[in-house]
């Protein structure tokens, strides 16, 4: 998850197929687990002490996210309507799974990545916008390069993002999410009514105390994962991150893995790691990060790098 979400055309990026599996069953086994563990939570939220039942909803949308970029990228099944139907109960609420696919296709065009107006993800400004924005943008931009500022306003600049992209589309006449909101909208509001009636669950403390922390939480994910230099090849990182991060994030913290294998099953991941470790840090040039607790204490209020895109100089 990232600070720009903008609608993008769909593009049908070629992937380098692993053999396909008959059936996946850790991924459905996760469905089932993030499903079921939802809606377990929402059911037992009255027994549970308020702390326990708003911390575990937090985890399962950020851990939603997570499991909508797998379904993306062609997995439990070869379906994709059947992968997207799988995507669209709104558990983590802001992103239409279709608009997020779209941008997230676009995004792997690695030889693009992190340039700022064309890959979609990109966390960086060409140098002449970030001169012509106001100074309070500026800071704004330079906080979303902390891990506190990536945390707590990423997601109201990435809301606003899509809000407002959203509606130049629309203005301009372009329609072709109409189907995707039309349905996304109805779904977020069937959710949101059956849990304020199941468990007493205000919609208001639903959206702000659950779905808003739980895109920040994932958006730590891709906080620093891409970096501007020349070479595409050295963008992307290798976040040795231990086991809670890499359940949370289906081991997308190996994202050079990802990147270079899009359509291998996030249980795959760590293997294809282990395997050539020593040649994904020597083609990305040594971008290997420790893991991320102590990376993102180290960057809560200090940038990680600057807003400006160094290419644009």
């Amino acid at each position: 998850m990232t600070t720009q979400f903008p609608p993008s055309s769909p593009h049908n990026q070629p992937q380098r197929n692993q053999p396909p599996e008959s059936i996946e069953w850790p991924t459905w086994l996760l469905i089932a687990t993030i499903y079921g563990g939802w809606a377990a939570t929402v059911l037992a939220y009255r027994q549970m002490p308020p702390w326990l039942g708003q911390t575990l909803l937090v985890l399962l949308s950020a851990w939603h996210l997570s499991l909508q970029h797998e379904l993306l990228h062609g997995h439990p099944t070869r379906n994709k309507a059947i992968n997207r139907l799988l995507a669209l109960w709104p558990v983590s609420v802001w992103f239409p799974f279709d608009i997020y696919r779209d941008s997230h296709l676009s995004h792997h065009r690695d030889k693009l990545l992190t340039t700022p107006g064309v890959d979609p993800e990109s966390n960086y400004l060409a140098p002449a916008h970030y001169q012509q924005i106001s100074r309070v943008h500026q800071a704004l931009q330079l906080a979303l390069r902390t891990s506190l500022g990536r945390w707590l306003l990423g997601p109201a600049v990435a809301i606003y993002g899509l809000t407002k992209n959203t509606l130049q589309e629309f203005l301009r006449g372009d329609w072709r999410y109409l189907g995707t909101w039309a349905l996304h909208l109805p779904l977020l509001a069937l959710m949101l009514w059956w849990m304020q009636a199941q468990a007493g669950i205000n919609p208001l403390h639903y959206l702000a105390g659950v779905a808003y922390p739980a895109l920040g939480l994932a958006m730590l994910r891709s906080f620093y994962e891409h970096r501007p230099v020349p070479e595409a090849a050295h963008r992307t990182v290798i976040n040795e991150a231990g086991l809670p991060w890499r359940l949370l994030y289906l081991n997308n913290n190996y994202h050079a893995v990802h990147h270079d294998l899009p359509s291998l099953a996030w249980y795959r991941i760590p293997a294809a790691y282990r395997a050539d470790a020593a040649g994904f840090a020597q083609r990305n040039q040594g971008f290997v990060l420790p893991g991320y607790t102590a990376f993102l204490l180290k960057h809560a209020v200090k940038p990680v790098d600057s807003p400006e895109h160094p290419g644009f100089h």
